[in-house]
């Protein structure tokens, strides 16, 4: 499963993007030896403006519907685009500033949400490839979003009605341990690390006390571990439903005022 991860899902622009993208490193790199690189002259605005028109073309993508497809006709296609074209556009001002730290607060601005928006991009890009590997490889049950909050009252409500009448110690065991974990949806980042470190530490308990809990009890149990297991898996989809909520916000709105900034940056260069 790992490589088919990492496999781009189209080698085409995978290949076609590393292509451009080391042939302009090589650019730059025999024109920097041969003399002074400067973004203001004529290969640092050829760049410069490349990296412009980049970004605005991938500012466009919410919009490609209102467009028709313009211009890359399917909506495959501008995914592709928005996620090599990102890549490149941050290698171009790279190159566009001759591969050296900004100058000034505007500058660093510029540098800072460039760098940004390409990043959280990608961690989307990310994201998006492994969270609907892990909901449908490692968990069985299926929540939606809004739900899960009340998903999780019912499971504590039906614990609370399992651990009724049982034996002392069993009493004591789900007063104890289990029942703080059922209050309320407990979500976390490591989720998004792996499932199996903390199903494991949710479900250790269960086993250690298994042989001390009498015949009687052990349907009790059995169902209280599974209660809990149902538990996990919530909260596990509720964080990683989570961070894809989280992550738009993060991306969209740096990238927009990266837009914004842009075109100060574009008017200052031609008019002032």
């Amino acid at each position: 499963m790992s490589r088919s991860f990492l496999r781009p899902k189209c080698r085409t622009w995978f290949i076609g993007s590393v292509s451009v993208g080391t042939g302009s490193v090589a650019l730059f790199a025999v024109l920097a030896s041969s003399a002074p690189w400067s973004p203001g002259r004529f290969w640092g605005l050829i760049f410069g403006t490349l990296a412009a028109v980049v970004f605005v073309l991938d500012g466009l993508y919410p919009l490609r519907r209102r467009l028709m497809g313009w211009p890359f006709g399917t909506a495959q296609r501008w995914l592709q685009f928005h996620i090599y074209g990102g890549a490149l556009a941050l290698l171009f001002v790279l190159i566009h500033v001759g591969f050296s730290l900004p100058n000034g607060q505007f500058g660093w601005w510029l540098f800072g949400l460039t760098l940004w928006s390409v990043v959280s991009g990608l961690v989307g890009v990310w994201l998006q490839k492994w969270i609907p590997t892990v909901l449908a490889s490692q968990l069985s049950v299926e929540a939606l979003y809004d739900r899960i909050p009340e998903m999780a009252d019912r499971l504590q409500s039906e614990a609370d009605a399992v651990a009724r009448g049982a034996s002392d110690l069993l009493e004591r065991f789900y007063s104890g341990e289990i029942r703080p974990s059922l209050a309320g949806v407990a979500p976390s980042w490591s989720f998004l690390v792996g499932l199996a470190g903390d199903r494991e530490r949710r479900l250790t308990p269960f086993r250690n006390v298994a042989q001390f809990v009498s015949d009687d009890d052990q349907d009790r149990l059995k169902d209280l571990e599974a209660i809990v297991t149902e538990k996990f898996e919530l909260d596990a989809q509720y964080s990683l439903q989570r961070a894809l909520r989280l992550w738009l916000p993060l991306h969209l709105f740096p990238a927009i005022v990266l837009l914004g900034l842009l075109a100060v940056h574009i008017f200052a260069v031609l008019y002032l």
